[in-house]
Parts: structure tokens; sequence; C-alpha cells
């Protein structure tokens, strides 16, 4: 397998357009990275750039320490699964795998060797004799892996490869992902703008807005720790909760759409009293309380029974938009309630005006 790096690569199309900004990453052998971000955020043209399918305007590219900026793609030996799965229609699930093997003159026993084993590994031996039309979407999808699978490239580039499915069928083919990536230790550079994907999926996450990278880091470190209120807002499902406050004297916060001050624990302030900052907070560290208790109080305007737990969207007096907040599903809530919110202080984000994290609370 192989270590991909990008050296300070940019990409500025004739129109303008800009899909990476002096982007600077290095994926390790054996990782599986995903590139997460949302539509236009240049993702896919960094899937792209590596493949060789589209030349940098500037910066290098790297694979195995081999300089492959101007390198054709076909000298690049990395498989790319595709979001449409670009099977060919005429062939047989079986053709299809060797297609890409007998192009490249393996010989023929190696080739069947190579398709029996990919099959096996993706469980779709069943289906080695039937057509594309044949197949269901999950199934396509395997067989678009195995065509990848079977060649036994330096690296394997995913682009969205799961778009097209059924919400279940998405989880199971995710699992088999994953088992994929642990079987074959191989490098992956995986694009999605699936947030529950790249952290479920991922080694680490690059998160990408605008051609520009936003954080980079384990999941659970970009879940927890997001660099920025974009990486707060996108990353994390119900989003993360950001509301506009200002320093006050001695390390508290005031709210400047709640008539409430908080005290952050073991945090100190990041600039002069009355300085302009956001406080996030995500809706599962927000606890519903009694009207009259908790740090403010709202009327809930939308209940949303999500099975384990319940989404509401509660209006608070001055904040812009709704608060939303996770409650277990057996609370007894219903639109028109009143109800208080008190949060936690220990799992508040504090960023500045600018949008720049300045550190959790107590973390």
């Amino acid at each position: 397998m192989a270590a991909i790096a990008l050296q300070q690569v940019s990409k500025v199309f004739p129109d303008g357009g800009v899909a990476a900004r002096d982007l600077t990453l290095e994926i390790a052998d054996g990782e599986l990275l995903v590139l997460l971000g949302p539509s236009g955020s240049g993702k896919s043209t960094v899937l792209r750039l590596i493949a060789g399918l589209e030349e940098p305007t500037s910066g290098r590219i790297l694979i195995s320490g081999r300089d492959v900026t101007r390198v054709e793609p076909r000298f690049r030996d990395l498989a790319m699964v595709f979001q449409n799965y670009a099977l060919y229609p005429h062939k047989t699930v079986r053709e299809n795998l060797a297609f890409g093997l007998r192009v490249r003159g393996v010989a023929a026993a190696r080739v069947q060797e190579r398709v029996q084993q990919a099959a096996a590994m993706l469980g779709i031996e069943p289906l080695l004799e039937r057509r594309p039309a044949q197949l269901s979407g999950g199934q396509r999808q395997r067989v678009a892996l195995g065509r990848a699978v079977v060649r036994e490239p330096q690296a394997f580039l995913l682009d969205e490869p799961l778009s097209n499915l059924d919400p279940q069928r998405r989880v199971s083919t995710r699992a088999e992902l994953a088992l994929l990536h642990r079987r074959l230790r191989a490098t992956m550079v995986y694009v999605t703008h699936d947030q529950e994907e790249a952290m479920t999926l991922g080694t680490r996450i690059a998160v990408t807005r605008d051609g520009s990278l936003e954080q980079l880091g384990a999941p659970l470190e970009v879940y927890e720790r997001p660099a920025n209120t974009f990486v707060a807002g996108f990353v994390g499902s119900p989003a993360m909760n950001l509301w506009p406050g200002t320093w006050a004297v001695g390390g508290r916060i005031r709210m400047a759409a709640l008539p409430i001050e908080l005290e952050l624990q073991g945090a100190r302030p990041h600039g002069p009293n009355g300085q302009a900052m956001v406080v996030g907070i995500r809706p599962h560290h927000i606890e519903v309380t009694a009207p009259g208790d908790g740090d403010a109080r709202g009327r809930v305007e939308v209940v949303e029974p999500l099975g384990a737990a319940t989404l509401i969207h509660v209006q608070v007096d001055g904040l812009p938009e709704l608060a939303r907040a996770v409650v277990p599903p057996d609370l007894a809530i219903a639109v028109g309630d009143p109800i208080g919110l008190r949060l936690r202080r220990d799992r508040l984000h504090v960023f500045n005006a600018d949008g720049v994290r300045l550190g959790p609370s107590g973390t």
C-alpha cells in the first residue's frame, strides 16, 4: 500500500472557481482518511487531483514518496470507486471484475483467482453470472468495490460510494467497507458529505470548506473539539447550538440573547470585558427542567420522536433561532409546553467573534 501527500496544492478553474487552496495533507500508509464537507467544498476535486483526473494549478502530489503531480492516471496505480458505480451493463459481474486485469495483460489463471477472492470477500459469489441490471443498488456497489479490490492497487479512492443507497443499505454497506479496510489494511481516501459516515468510517477526518482545510483529526477529536463554528455546526447530528455572548468580569459569559450569565469551569476570559464571542453547546448536553428552573425559559415549538431519543425545538426569548435539545423518549412533552433549559457548564464550547475556537469549558 502507499502513503499519499499533498503539498501546498491549489486548484483554480478557468472561471475563477477554487476547489483547493494551498492544501497540505499527509495520508498515512493503511489509513482511511475521510474528506468531509458540504457540496461544493472541493472534496471530490481533491480526490480527482490525487487520481490524476485533474491537474493542480500549483503544488505537488506524492505517492509513496514519488512525485506524481504530472503523471498520467494509469501510471499511479490507484483504484477509484465512483458514486454511479460505472459498471459495464452488457458484461456479467465476473466480466466486470476481470476487465481491468485483462486490459493490463494479467494471466488468465491469475485473473480467475483474484476475481474469486474478491467475490468471496464481498459476498457476491452467487452474483457472478448476473448483469448489473439484475442487481440491487447495494449489490452493484459491492461489485464496484470488487472491481477495485481485484486490482490490488496502492490505494483506493472512493467518491461518495454510498450516496445512491437507501438508509438501511447504507448502514450495512458502511459496515462492510469498514471490514474491508481492516482486512486489506489498505490506504483509502473516502469522500462524503455525510458526517455520520465520516465519524464511523474514518481513521481521521479532514473537514473542508470552499477548497480550504478547516480541521484535521480523529473523529472524536473533531466532534468534541471543533476548530471553529463551521466545524461545530457541520459535524454532529443534530447540529450544535451556537449563541452570541460577551466576556464578563471574572471568567464569566454574559449571554447576549439570554437573561443569564454562565461561569466557565476552569476557563479564563480571552479578551477584554465585553468582547463579543460565541457559545456552543450540543443538544445532548441541555437538560429540560421545570419552567422556573434552569438557565433559560422557553416554549416547545417542535417535537421530533427519533426512537431512542426525542429532539425538541424550543423558542427562547431573545434567541435568533430555535434552541435544540435531545431528551429521553419517555419524557412527556408536547408542543406549546413551557419548559426550562439547563446547560452543562463542562460541555460548553467557546469561539471568538470570527468563529475560531477558544476552548471548551472544563476540557
